[in-house]
């Protein structure tokens, strides 16, 4: 069980693959303010938990007192999510070159399996 409240944020955090900014924007905080959050020399109110859990889809029993899942949904689930986020957020010619490089690296990742079984 992880102790405090802001070893288990950046234990979420890092869960998620997104550095404090990332985080922070999707949560709509300042990086300055969740870093202090981070460091201890803030503490964290209920407002940002509420969203840290409705954002992230983290257990708010798991923030709060370290007990249960950290997720309450997958974490493959919450990526597609955000990358869905993201993706709806560019232009579509933008949305055209991320389709073709997905395309290319799944093409990549096939071959690679093939040389593997090899």
């Amino acid at each position: 069980m992880i102790a405090k409240i802001q070893k288990r944020l950046i234990a979420v955090r890092t869960s998620l693959g997104l550095s404090q900014r990332d985080f922070c924007r999707g949560i709509h905080l300042s990086q300055s303010y969740y870093a202090q959050i981070e460091g201890e020399t803030r503490p964290i109110n209920d407002r940002i938990v509420a969203l840290i859990c409705a954002e992230y889809s983290v257990s708010r029993e798991f923030l709060l007192t370290g007990t249960g899942e950290m997720f309450g949904e997958s974490l493959p689930d919450i990526q597609l999510r955000q990358l869905l986020d993201i993706y709806h957020e560019l232009d579509p010619l933008f949305k055209e070159y991320i389709l073709l490089q997905i395309k290319q690296l799944l093409e990549v990742q096939k071959r690679s399996k093939k040389q593997d079984k090899r």
